[in-house]
């Protein structure tokens, strides 16, 4: 009887293991490596339900002082349902760092405490998946470092934004309040 049960148990969790990912959009269907950590985490199952704001980052870049705005912005909205996704890239030359390094940097030179994620290929052949349906769905891929990708509550992938839009300018920030005023 216990071997039934314990079948039984493993067939259900397959199960719903099985319907929590079908629940899941196709674009936060990702598990991404934080930065400087072993772990891995679920897109779908820590950010649905927030209005998300991806950006492709970098440390030794003329727009690198974007991390200040980024960073605001994030601190201003988080409470209200934001959160700014930083993927660093070296796919530009301007991240040669490991991983440990960026982490200290950011953290040391903009006290960055929104989610940081491990380098990643953001653009080309090499582009890892989440990037690529990124691009594909905006008809937009990243030109250098700073491009950004808005992504609604319900994981719809919303506009992007090039480099020289900056995270305070007026037109992410209306797009962001409206999506953070969605039900």
């Amino acid at each position: 009887m216990k071997t039934v049960t314990k079948f039984t148990f493993l067939v259900l969790f397959a199960l719903m293991s099985k319907i929590s990912n079908a629940s899941c959009p196709e674009s936060l269907d990702f598990d991404m490596k934080l930065l400087g950590e072993d772990k891995e985490i679920n897109l779908c199952q820590e950010y649905l339900g927030k209005v998300i704001l991806v950006v492709n980052t970098a440390s030794k870049c003329g727009f690198t002082p974007q991390y200040e705005g980024l960073e605001k912005l994030y601190q201003e909205n988080k409470d209200k349902g934001l959160v700014v996704l930083g993927f660093p890239s070296h796919d530009f030359y301007q991240e040669p760092g490991t991983e440990s390094e960026i982490k200290d940097f950011c953290n040391l030179t903009y006290d960055v405490k929104f989610p940081m994620f491990s380098k990643t290929s953001v653009r080309g052949k090499n582009a890892h998946p989440f990037f690529k349906l990124l691009s594909e769905e905006t008809g937009s891929s990243p030109k250098w470092n700073f491009h950004k990708y808005l992504i609604g509550k319900n994981g719809a992938i919303i506009d992007s934004f090039s480099t020289v839009t900056g995270p305070g300018s007026n037109r992410i920030i209306k797009k962001i309040n409206e999506l953070l005023d969605q039900s």
